[in-house]
């Protein structure tokens, strides 16, 4: 996925901004009709009305980032109009530690103003990471924009041969050997167990998808090391082998596509 420039993350920390300036704007409001109200109760009402605005501000000053990018799929709603999300470095989503850690050094990245330092730092990183990014390992990508597929098409490219002609039934592995099964796309020609494919899950066919949808925008090198991982990964899983001579995209191609039909048939 390619790394987000400073375009994409200004127009995102603007909206993020604005956002947080119509809260604190609700926020006042609110305070000076209770703050005043409170006076009929006595002092100790008014200080823990003060206290609860207190808290308010620093749950939106340090929690606000750290929640939404570690529950929100790492895109706060200013990540979201600007169609970028925070990724860790391996190529997995963040979890609310990592959240947290890169937004805690948000207010260094900040100093001495208008994010002078975190600026500063994505220029000279390589990975367009600030000082945050740095320490918690994440890196604030672009989201690739998928076509919506035609009436019958799959969303993946991998099966765009089934856009053109109806897909055939899969065949069982005794009638798998006849000539004509060559004619067919060669993750068609692949018959792995069921009971292996059912130890598998949704996340995994949304990681086979993932995949699929940007191999091409991948370099060779690394587009054949993240298929031998994902593979060896759904192997361990499941007990499924690649299949001899039989590359490991067509297996994963074959995986995703039984995975369907099973679910299909259940």
């Amino acid at each position: 996925m390619p790394v987000a420039g400073i375009g994409s993350r200004f127009i995102a920390i603007t909206v993020d901004y604005l956002i947080w300036g119509f809260i604190f704007f609700v926020l006042g409001i609110l305070a000076v009709i209770i703050l005043p109200a409170l006076h009929f109760f006595g002092g100790v009402s008014i200080n823990w009305a003060i206290g609860i605005f207190v808290l308010i501000v620093f749950l939106m000053q340090w929690g606000y980032f750290a929640l939404f990018e570690a529950f929100g799929n790492g895109r706060t709603p200013g990540k979201r109009v600007a169609k970028i999300r925070v990724i860790h470095q391996s190529g997995r989503g963040i979890n609310f530690v990592e959240a947290l850690a890169r937004n805690l050094v948000r207010f260094v990245d900040y100093f001495p103003g208008f994010y002078a330092v975190g600026i500063i730092a994505i220029f000279l990183s390589k990975r367009s990471q600030r000082l945050g990014d740095m320490v918690a390992g994440t890196l604030v990508v672009r989201d690739r924009q998928v076509d919506s597929p035609h009436w019958n098409e799959s969303p993946s490219r991998t099966f765009t041969a089934a856009s053109v002609v109806a897909e055939p039934p899969i065949l069982a592995p005794w009638a798998d050997s006849r000539a004509d099964s060559w004619s067919r796309p060669p993750h068609l020609r692949v018959v792995l167990p069921a009971p292996a494919l059912a130890k598998l899950s949704a996340s995994d066919l949304e990681v086979l998808e993932s995949f699929f949808s940007r191999r091409l925008d991948m370099d060779l090198t690394t587009r054949a090391t993240l298929a031998n991982r994902i593979a060896a990964a759904l192997c361990a899983k499941s007990g499924l082998a690649v299949p001899q001579d039989t590359s490991v995209e067509t297996f994963l191609e074959a995986v995703a596509h039984q995975f369907r039909e099973l679910g299909r048939m259940n």
